[in-house]
């Protein structure tokens, strides 16, 4: 299961984090991010213990957001080190998502 990352500890599980990061920023009323999350939830699954996978919902965490300049949901930013390895914007499938988070192993 996707972690819910929040901007109290989004430090701690991603920018400390020692395996690759997936980062899912989105919001309820977003119909394209609804469409992304079981499939981010599924990269979770999948990738257990190699890789973090976690959601950041815009609306009730607008310090993360604006931190990284999110103007468009859903953004996937890929993350390795603390630092940003790539980013997607708009919803793409599961195939996408998950070769990204593979390259950065």
């Amino acid at each position: 299961m996707a972690l819910e990352l929040t901007d109290a500890n989004f430090e701690e599980n991603v920018l400390n984090s020692d395996k690759p990061v997936l980062v899912d920023f989105w919001a309820t009323w977003c119909g394209p991010c609804r469409m992304v999350g079981p499939l981010v939830e599924e990269i979770a699954n999948e990738f257990e213990g190699k890789a973090v996978v976690g959601k950041v919902d815009v609306d009730n965490n607008p310090e993360t957001a604006q931190k990284y300049g999110i103007r468009n949901i859903p953004t996937i930013l890929f993350m390795k080190g603390g630092e940003i390895v790539d980013k997607q914007v708009g919803a793409v499938s599961k195939d996408v998502l998950a070769s990204k988070l593979e390259a950065m192993m």
